[in-house]
């Protein structure tokens, strides 16, 4: 992986990492844990900004060897991104009266997307746009589709988003404006949050925020639609490619 990539799926401190944490405890997201002497798979069962806990593997000789370990990676397979992170070393702890392992909040791990699916660029004209309610309460966002695929939206955004944004939250009823392709409202989570550097017509650096969303789902009418924009708009790629050549 690219340098300028590992650092787009960086999630450094504890909001970002503990927001992550919170969506694998959130459903339950089996993990493999490895070390130099073995693995086994478990699952969070409580995470917070200083702490989190693990649940113990089936076998005490394999726990036991994790408590012996300094180092241990961790791994999560989500939908559409891949979790990893380390820790260096674990505790006996315990959760609702059973045994359990503690260590603290790592100070930073990645959180790959995958992509899952054929993605395509949005035209630049027309531009179609999606509306946000930010989690801050401090109102709706414009933004624009830059990419679009049936797992999630890639999206610029206009004006400064909040900083609080981590990755992680959640978004009720994104609102997407389609054109002529029609619109429609879905849950989403913010992947990640970057920014997308060109260079202008004066010479100048302009930096705009970019925006990785993951549809939570989308029923059949919307991936429909969807589905019909992606195609209409890789034919008229092709078809402006061709002209051109």
């Amino acid at each position: 992986m690219k340098e300028e990539d590992k650092e787009q799926y960086l999630k450094r401190g504890p909001l970002a990492v503990l927001a992550v944490l919170k969506n694998l405890l959130k459903n339950q997201t089996p993990v493999m844990v490895s070390h130099a002497r073995g693995q086994f798979i478990t699952r969070l069962l409580y995470a917070d900004k200083e702490r989190l806990v693990v649940d113990y593997g089936s076998n005490d000789y394999e726990n036991q060897l994790a408590l012996e370990m300094k180092e241990l990676h961790f791994t999560a397979e989500t939908h559409g991104a891949k979790v990893e992170f380390a820790l260096e070393g674990l505790e006996s702890d315990d959760h609702e009266g059973l045994p359990a392992f503690g260590a603290a909040l790592p100070d930073l791990l990645w959180m790959i997307q995958r992509r899952e699916f054929f993605r395509v660029a949005m035209p630049l004209d027309p531009i179609f746009y999606c509306y946000v309610k930010w989690p801050d309460g401090s109102g709706e966002g414009r933004l624009r589709l830059q990419d679009v695929s049936l797992g999630g939206i890639g999206v610029l955004g206009d004006s400064p988003v909040p900083e609080t944004l981590q990755g992680g939250e959640m978004f009720k009823k994104m609102r997407l404006e389609l054109g002529e392709y029609g619109q429609f409202e879905v849950d989403a989570s913010l992947i990640n949050v970057g920014q997308r550097s060109v260079v202008g017509n004066k010479n100048e650096t302009v930096v705009t925020p970019r925006l990785s969303f993951r549809f939570a789902s989308l029923n059949f009418s919307q991936e429909r639609l969807l589905q019909n924009m992606i195609f209409s708009l890789e034919r008229l790629a092709r078809e402006k490619a061709t002209r051109f050549q």
